[in-house]
């Protein structure tokens, strides 16, 4: 009986375990998507554009005013030779405006700040 009873308390841990796992998951992306997800962020009004050496991409800066914060700059990667989706790269807070800047055909400078595309992205919110 008692060998049973053991059964039956592995099987009810192992539910436990699975549905908080899937609890926790669940509101670990909630967090995410909410507070960090740079694919939310407003589309704001175009400022300018700069075009990398090369050709393959182009940064387009937007400005967001939202009604009760400061503006904030939105710099947007576009994939001139081929079909994949723009991409944010840059968003900063307590900006209007964008200086951008190729040192190369993959360094960008964003109002003083230097990112390697298309990978690296700044979000003011995690540094």
């Amino acid at each position: 009986m008692t060998a049973k009873l053991s059964g039956n308390r592995k099987r009810l841990l192992k539910i436990v375990l699975i549905v908080g796992f899937f609890i926790l998951s669940a509101i670990g992306y909630g967090l995410y998507w909410a507070f960090y997800d740079m694919n939310r962020l407003p589309t704001g009004v175009y400022l300018t554009e700069s075009t990398s050496p090369d050709g393959k991409y182009t940064v387009k800066a937007y400005v967001s005013s939202p009604s009760l914060s400061a503006d904030a700059v939105r710099g947007e990667l576009m994939f001139n030779e081929s079909k994949r989706k723009p991409k944010n790269i840059y968003w900063n807070y307590r900006e209007s405006t964008a200086e951008i800047v190729w040192q190369d055909e993959r360094t960008v400078v964003i109002n003083g700040l230097s990112l390697q595309v298309p990978n690296e992205k700044f979000d003011w919110r995690h540094d």
